[in-house]
């Protein structure tokens, strides 16, 4: 199958055709400069997820989301969260007693977003496993691709044209078009996965000048310092430290 290419300082993704040339293109949103940077990494997409839950990564857990219940005890109820176990069991979706509490303190709970318009992962997350917890996702904050500069993700990658993307993805299970595509994310089933018929390669790069299709030399800002750091290394000269 042809890639998925996202370039981070471009905030833009490009799917390729068989002849290595472009069949979509989209904005996207890209983890935080300094803080939350979205890793550089490949790895192949292998399955779709519609109306996802949102299983909160433990260091937002941890640094956003129990501060937030510690100051509102209904933040839960709120922001469609509930509390589960490890299993999956689900202890509240209501207000947080001390009890719960302090085992979202200690670790011992989990917190995460029911699926729906509202869900920090939009209506449908693309998956390609990997050690990051890095993925393609939609999101209900669709203002924000207006932004020049769209870092504002923890690592992850939000898309603009989240029911494109997943039909292309699935282009090779003729049963998902387009349209079924977007009827399972507007009023499908939660949490529902549909495996890829083949896996798609995906790549996340980090490149500060781009040659487009019509041999025009682009230039985007260095995001993250990579720039910077490479020519650091390189300015000390030959053999390059490890």
């Amino acid at each position: 199958m042809p890639p998925v290419v996202v370039n981070i300082p471009e905030f833009r993704l490009r799917t390729l055709d068989h002849k290595g040339k472009i069949s979509l293109a989209m904005n996207v949103i890209v983890g935080k400069a300094l803080r939350h940077e979205t890793p550089v990494y490949e790895k192949e997409m292998r399955f779709v997820v519609f109306r996802p839950y949102w299983n909160v990564p433990p260091g937002i857990q941890r640094s956003e989301i129990v501060p937030a219940v510690q100051r509102d005890r209904n933040y839960v109820s709120k922001n469609n969260y509930e509390v589960i176990t490890y299993g999956g069991q689900i202890v509240t979706s209501g207000a947080i007693t001390d009890e719960v509490l302090a085992d979202l303190h200690a670790g011992k709970l989990i917190i995460r977003q029911r699926p729906g318009p509202t869900n920090a992962l939009g209506l449908v997350k693309l998956m390609f496993p990997n050690e990051y917890h890095v993925y393609l996702h939609s999101t209900p904050a669709q203002q924000l691709f207006s932004k020049s500069r769209r870092d504002f993700s923890h690592g992850c990658i939000r898309v603009e044209k989240p029911a494109e993307l997943a039909a292309w993805a699935l282009s090779n299970n003729p049963e998902w078009t387009l349209e079924r595509v977007q009827a399972a994310m507007e009023r499908g089933q939660d949490n529902w996965q549909v495996n890829l018929a083949k896996p798609i390669p995906v790549l996340i790069l980090y490149g500060t000048a781009v040659v487009d299709e019509t041999g025009v030399v682009h230039f985007f800002d260095d995001l993250y310092g990579h720039d910077a750091d490479l020519e650091n290394v390189l300015a000390k000269g030959y053999p390059c430290p490890s």
